[in-house]
C-alpha cells in the first residue's frame, strides 16, 4: 500500500499538471481547429489569385503539416516538456529519418521546383517518362496523369522535375506532319494537286502558316509526299484523323495509288555442267 507521503506526491503533482494538460488539451483541438480554417482561408486566397489548381493542394498540404508541428512542439512545451532536449532528440530523429527517405525528400523537391518552375498546369497534355497524359494533380511526392486511353499514373516528382517534359497544350497550335506514299509511276504534280484540293477543303486548317507540300524522300517502292499543315491545339487528333481518310479516297478517286513494298526477284537458270 502507498504510505502518506506518496500519496501526498502524487496529489501534488495531479494538482500541478492537470491545469496544464487540460490547457494543453484545449490548445491542441482549437489549434487544429484553427488551422483546418487557415487551411480554408489559404484554399480562397489561392483561388482568388487564380493560382493553378494542381498547386492548390500543395501548398495546403505544406502549411498544414508545418502548422501541426509549430502547434505539437507548443503544446508539449505547455506540459513541461523540456524542449531543448526535445528539439535535439526531433534533430537526431529527422536525420535517420531523411537517411531513410532520401528518396522521397528527392521528390519532395521535385515538387518545389515544378512549383515554382511550372512547367505544366493542370488539364495539359504532357509527355514525361514514358507517358502521355493529361496533368490531373501535382502532389508533394508525385504527379498524377490520366493517360488517353484512361489510366491514371503516379509520377514521382525527383525523375519528373530533372528529365524532360514536353507540354503539348502551352502553345495554342500545332503543326500535323503526314508523310503519304505514291508509286513511281504516278504523276507527282497530280498527287500535289490532289492533296492541295484536300487541304483546301478541310476548314480546320489554318491558312497561316501556309500549308507545305513537297517530295520528302525517294524510297525502294515509293516516292514520299509530306504536308504541313497548322491547325489549332485542340483539333489536331481530329484533323489528322480526317486528312489521312480524305487523302485516301482522294488518291481512290483519282487513280494514285499507295504502294506496298516490293522486291525484283531475277531467276538465273544454272551453268549447265
Amino acid at each position: 500500500m502507498l504510505d502518506q507521503h506518496a500519496i501526498q506526491k502524487l496529489i501534488d503533482l495531479i494538482i500541478e499538471y492537470l491545469p496544464r494538460l487540460a490547457l494543453a488539451l484545449i490548445t491542441l483541438f482549437a489549434g487544429l481547429w484553427l488551422i483546418g480554417l487557415f487551411v480554408k482561408f489559404v484554399g480562397k486566397i489561392l483561388a482568388a489569385k487564380k493560382v493553378d489548381e494542381s498547386l492548390r493542394p500543395f501548398f495546403k498540404t505544406f502549411i498544414t503539416v508545418i502548422l501541426r508541428v509549430l502547434l505539437v512542439i507548443s503544446v508539449m512545451g505547455m506540459i513541461g516538456i523540456e524542449m531543448t532536449s526535445f528539439i535535439a532528440l526531433l534533430g537526431a530523429i529527422g536525420i535517420s529519418i531523411g537517411m531513410a527517405l532520401s528518396g522521397s525528400l528527392q521528390h519532395f523537391a521535385g515538387g518545389v521546383l515544378l512549383l515554382i518552375y511550372k512547367p505544366f498546369s493542370k488539364g495539359d497534355l504532357i509527355e514525361a517518362q514514358g507517358y502521355t497524359g493529361i496533368v490531373r494533380e501535382l502532389r508533394i511526392f508525385n504527379t498524377i496523369l490520366n493517360t488517353l486511353d484512361n489510366k491514371t499514373v503516379f509520377i514521382p516528382n525527383g525523375p519528373l522535375s530533372t528529365n524532360v517534359i514536353v507540354n503539348y497544350s502551352i502553345e495554342e497550335t500545332r503543326r500535323i506532319d503526314i508523310v503519304f506514299s505514291i508509286s513511281y509511276s504516278d504523276d507527282i504534280d497530280k498527287a500535289k494537286k490532289v492533296l492541295n484540293e484536300v487541304i483546301g477543303n478541310e476548314a480546320r486548317i489554318l491558312k497561316a502558316p501556309e500549308p507545305v507540300i513537297g517530295v520528302s524522300g525517294l524510297e525502294q517502292s515509293s516516292v514520299n509526299i509530306e504536308i504541313r499543315v497548322w491547325v489549332k491545339n485542340a483539333e489536331f487528333l481530329e484533323t489528322g484523323f480526317q486528312l489521312r481518310e480524305a487523302v485516301k479516297k482522294a488518291f481512290d478517286n483519282n487513280g494514285i495509288t499507295i504502294p506496298f513494298p516490293q522486291v525484283d526477284v531475277n531467276m538465273k537458270n544454272p551453268k549447265p555442267e
